[in-house]
């Protein structure tokens, strides 16, 4: 498993609510066609974390590598629908920032072995 972390803060001009619809609908898409095992959107309350931490977070969990990949890809499509979906979303999205983490420890870290 590996999660796809966003950190999100939306232009002056979008709205936090619509902003979530369009999230909930473009994940939601992603997870229905199997690019994505699941997702969250959370949002900063009360306006609590340092200076440099943004309003929402959006953690997309997908099973390895070759599937985030798969998930790029699809976004890149031209399948119907795809393109309105993440247009909506990212014409919110002022700044972002993303990292990507796995569980740790596991089991690749603690089993390593060498070719040589």
């Amino acid at each position: 498993m590996n999660l796809y972390h966003c950190s999100i803060d939306l232009r002056d001009t979008s709205k936090a609510l619509a902003f979530a619809g369009a999230i909930d609908a473009w994940m939601g898409h992603l997870k229905t066609r199997g690019v994505i095992q699941s997702w969250r959107l959370c949002r900063r309350k009360l306006g609590f974390g340092g200076p440099r931490a943004r309003d929402f977070l959006l953690e997309i969990e997908v099973e390895n590598m070759t599937q985030l990949d798969e998930a790029f890809r699809f976004t890149a499509s031209s399948e119907e629908g795809v393109e309105r979906l993440y247009t909506t979303v990212h014409q919110m999205v002022g700044e972002v920032d993303v990292a990507l983490y796995r569980p740790f420890p596991d089991p690749e870290r603690a089993e390593r072995m060498a070719l040589i």
